[in-house]
């Protein structure tokens, strides 16, 4: 992530452990290209997790709307804050819904980065909550700022995959709990 700039522009500290997201057979790996068709549909996600614990799952793009010009830096993409507890997914609070696509057609790479946060327990966010068919409130959105806001520390795990432009990619989970897309195995 360091190599990629992820931290410092968004994150200070680069996760120890390394998320497994796999968009249908195609892995994501630390700084492989994707194209929009790739990550249409929301990717399946799988770290070790604790069930008595709770997590956060965010995805974020720093490279809003170009890497040379971030003035939306951090724009809420497809997967951004669902809150999950343990392992029980159906039961994760949802801050914004999925709608996968690709950044805007000239744009050059995009980073896109998944994150894991620790909870220090359930967590009432007060963010308003963002269907997929809104564009509302998904610009200039600082993960750092949300977890220091929430007490989340650094986050325990991620990975970062790169964007070709050519379509707006700014849409985030929806219903990931009841089409089985994101997953934790118990530690």
């Amino acid at each position: 992530m360091e190599k990629e700039k992820i931290v410092p522009d968004v994150i200070d500290t680069a996760p120890k452990a390394v998320l497994n997201v796999k968009y249908g057979a195609l892995e994501v790996k630390l700084g492989n290209t994707l194209t929009p068709t790739q990550v249409k549909s929301p990717p399946t996600i799988t770290w070790n997790a604790d069930p008595k614990k709770f997590y956060l799952l965010c995805l974020t793009d720093p490279d809003a709307p170009s890497r040379k010009e971030p003035t939306y830096r951090g724009i809420i993409p497809p997967l951004a804050c669902r809150q999950h507890p343990g392992t029980e997914i159906a039961k994760g609070d949802t801050l914004t819904e999925y709608v996968g696509s690709g950044p805007p057609q000239g744009t050059g790479l995009h980073r896109y980065v998944f994150l894991i946060y620790e909870q220090p327990g359930k967590l009432t966010f007060d963010e308003k909550r963002i269907s997929n068919r809104s564009e509302e409130g998904r610009g200039k959105f600082s993960i750092r700022n949300f977890a220091k806001k929430y007490k989340l520390g650094q986050p325990i795990a991620g990975i970062s995959t790169k964007l070709n432009g050519t379509t707006t990619f700014q849409r985030c989970i929806s219903n990931c709990q009841e089409n089985n897309h994101v997953r934790r195995t118990q530690q």
